[in-house]
């Protein structure tokens, strides 16, 4: 008898024709099955966001290539030099689009930094109202067509302000108002490319290249005579403190074949930031120019727009600062004075706090530029503020105490508010650029955006505002830790005599790069008045010295 026949006859069964390993397990694949129809019967119309809530420490942008040099990049106590040299045709393009729409593209050019060579890195212009000269009338057609608000003008009267022979306000002061605080307009000029302010991106068109592990150096607005010394010297000062501030150096500077201009060169935050305090676990969010503290919903990507997420992209997303912003909003004040340490590490807010006043900065997380980080640590689950862009600092009146406000309402030069609605002289780097002629400052500007509210009772009547700086600031619970936090750094800034003796170091650093002038002496001079009389104020207020 023969067997069966395998090539006619009634076909396999069904669940002989699939594999094996699925029959032995086909009641799990099947209840995942309908699991996945039901889904979609009843969420098929239902927008479901994903939340990251991996705690890796992976990150995605690794560096492959680190080009380790021979001197240390903020290494102060030597002499630094960075050449640029790119394509004039490529630069001029890249000016005539900036020009027309306030794009800021990157420019391929060549690096030497302290004599190591490194080819196609990325350059572009840093700054919105720093660069407003730089697009001639474009700031008051801005304003005469309706003031819209483009990338990097609309300005009207700041637009004039920033031409040619409009530097003149704050150059009477060499650095500007408030002896020394960089409330300065620059006068700056495609013929000059070596004193535009730049960022340098190492890693923009060579994947995973850094130079000692840094992918950004950004020359900050300034050069020679007014290259800033009162941010070098807010820098030094916060971080001999103990709280995290970007390294900085002063270099001279070329490109192409122009004359050398002295500058200051700080670490920008980037990718690698967020990991260096603490044991690095954490993830570190920038608030952009204009941002809002609002609660926008419970979509983190509704935040993009108001903060950037600098590192572990992929492991992590906006949620927690999403978080954070709807219990602000939504806490009573018995609420906010009894949990927010499980939210926020109280004694870092209070010394970031604390330190902002003492350096009389104009635009801080409360400023119109809103320049701050959030640092999120994902071991204990909480935020603390990181200050950057201090080029505003020493701006104000040098006799605030700890009560008052350093911002638009009571620290102007000369005690002028900006009641007019438009962007003070020298406004910050990230400052919205004008508005149109009967609008508000945005949310943050004097008294927020209703134009009301005080910190803990400051002078004037509109001081700037942030949801958790001003909450923190007029909560009684948090007085103590606070006012701590203020009189120790008082100590450290001023009664020891370390800011003045920081300014003579950094006025030699400037010198040692090239910046020796008569301008930058006055500079010199005004910023040590200023710290002068800042110290001799603290030193008569009893909440301060107690």
């Amino acid at each position: 008898m023969t067997g069966p026949s395998t090539t006619g006859g009634r076909g396999r069964r069904l669940r002989d024709r699939l594999p094996v390993r699925l029959r032995h397990h086909w009641k799990p694949a099947a209840t995942l099955g309908v699991g996945l129809v039901m889904m979609v019967a009843f969420l098929g119309d239902v927008r479901i966001s994903p939340y990251v809530t991996s705690t890796s420490r992976v990150e995605a942008d690794a560096i492959t290539d680190n080009v380790t040099g021979t001197v240390g990049l903020y290494d102060t106590s030597v002499s630094h030099t960075i050449q640029l040299t790119y394509q004039q045709t490529d630069f001029e393009k890249m000016m005539k689009e900036f020009e027309e729409d306030g794009t800021k593209d990157y420019l391929k050019a060549d690096l030497v930094v302290d004599g190591v060579y490194l080819n196609d890195v990325g350059i572009r212009l840093k700054g919105n109202s720093t660069l407003m000269s730089l697009r001639g009338d474009q700031g008051e057609q801005g304003k005469q067509g309706g003031g819209e608000a483009g990338p990097a003008g609309r300005a009207g009267q700041a637009g004039q302000a920033g031409q040619a022979g409009q530097a003149g306000q704050a150059g009477q002061a060499g650095q500007g108002g408030g002896r020394g605080g960089g409330m300065v307009q620059y006068d700056l000029s495609a013929e000059k490319p070596e004193e535009l302010p730049w960022l340098v991106k190492i890693d923009e068109y060579v994947e995973g290249r850094a130079y000692q592990g840094e992918r950004e150096i950004s020359l900050r607005p300034g050069s020679n005579g007014q290259v800033p010394l009162n941010e070098a010297l807010s820098l030094s000062l916060t971080g001999t403190s103990g709280q995290q501030a970007e390294r900085y150096a002063f270099t001279s500077l070329e490109v192409n074949d122009r004359p050398a201009a002295t500058r200051l060169m700080v670490e920008n935050p980037d990718t690698d930031y967020g990991d260096e305090a603490g044991d690095g676990n954490a993830v570190l969010y920038k608030a952009r120019a204009g941002s809002s503290f609002a609660y926008q919903g419970d979509d983190p990507s509704a935040y993009e727009s108001s903060f950037k997420q600098l590192n572990k992209k992929g492991s992590q997303d906006l949620e927690p600062v999403m978080k954070l912003i709807k219990w602000v909003e939504n806490a009573s004040d018995e609420e906010f004075a009894r949990d927010l340490d499980q939210y926020v590490d109280v004694e870092s807010l209070a010394a970031y706090v604390a330190t902002q006043n003492l350096l009389l900065n104009f635009d801080d997380m409360a400023g119109p530029g809103k320049n701050y980080l959030l640092r999120y640590d994902l071991d204990t689950k909480k935020f603390s503020v990181l200050g950057w862009d201090y080029n505003l600092t020493f701006s104000g009146d040098a006799t605030a105490g700890p009560d008052d406000s350093t911002g638009m309402g009571g620290g102007m030069p000369g005690g002028g508010e900006g009641g007019d609605g438009q962007r003070p002289s020298g406004a910050p780097e990230g400052m919205p650029e004008g508005l149109p002629e009967g609008e508000d400052m945005p949310q943050g500007g004097p008294g927020g955006a209703d134009g009301e509210g005080q910190e803990r009772g400051g002078p004037g009547g509109g001081a700037a505002e942030h949801p958790l700086k001003t909450r923190f600031l007029e909560t009684d619970a948090f007085d103590e830790v606070y006012l701590t936090a203020y009189r120790k750094l008082y100590q450290e800034f001023y009664a020891s005599g370390t800011a003045a003796k920081e300014v003579k170091a950094i006025a030699a650093q400037a010198r040692a790069a090239g910046a020796g002038s008569e301008e930058l002496d006055t500079a010199v001079s005004q910023l040590t008045g200023t710290v002068t009389d800042r110290a001799a104020a603290l030193a008569k207020d009893e909440q301060v010295t107690g």
